[in-house]
């Protein structure tokens, strides 16, 4: 397995995702994907999702808004280890990336589940990840998180991770 950096823009830390033109905002669901919809990860996508669907360490989740189940909003793998989770893939979908991206949130959503589902284990909310290195000052901004040493390997610690649980799960 190819051990990829997260490159994602956290654009806006919403309470689910919001309509960047209108301001409305909808609730989202964050679902394991099963091996009944591999044919989605063919296209639109800049990462090799079905090599992260056939990786046996990961599970890989889908952001989806629940008045419109059949649409992927974004996409993630996690890896569970001793003690935290550990982030090996992050992906808006095409239509919400750049300037005229659809929906805010998505990315911030993603990292948030991460964080829940630490937490629901038992981790305290630790997630790790390795990150591009422009954007290490974002991610400490944006999500909290803490960079591990001279690494590109950053951590969401309790604190920031409880904030981000909040924020997307009332």
């Amino acid at each position: 397995m190819k051990n990829y950096s997260v490159d994602i823009e956290i654009d806006k830390l919403t309470n689910s995702v919001e309509n960047r033109i209108t301001g409305d905002v909808f609730d989202t669901q964050v679902i394991e994907i099963t091996d009944k919809e591999p044919e989605q990860f063919y296209s639109n996508w800049n990462f090799d999702w079905l090599a992260e669907f056939d990786n046996p360490e990961t599970k890989v989740f889908k952001l989806i808004i629940e008045q419109n189940t059949e649409v992927i909003q974004g996409l993630i793998s996690l890896k569970y280890l001793d003690g935290f989770v550990f982030v090996e893939l992050v992906e808006n979908a095409d239509f919400n990336i750049r300037r005229n991206k659809v929906y805010l949130g998505v990315s911030g959503n993603l990292f948030a589940f991460a964080c829940k589902e630490s937490w629901d284990r038992g981790s305290y909310g630790y997630v790790a990840f390795n990150a591009k290195t422009n954007l290490i000052p974002h991610y400490k901004e944006t999500l909290g998180a803490i960079r591990i040493g001279d690494s590109n390997q950053m951590v969401i610690e309790p604190e920031k991770a409880w904030s981000l649980i909040n924020q997307y799960y009332n």
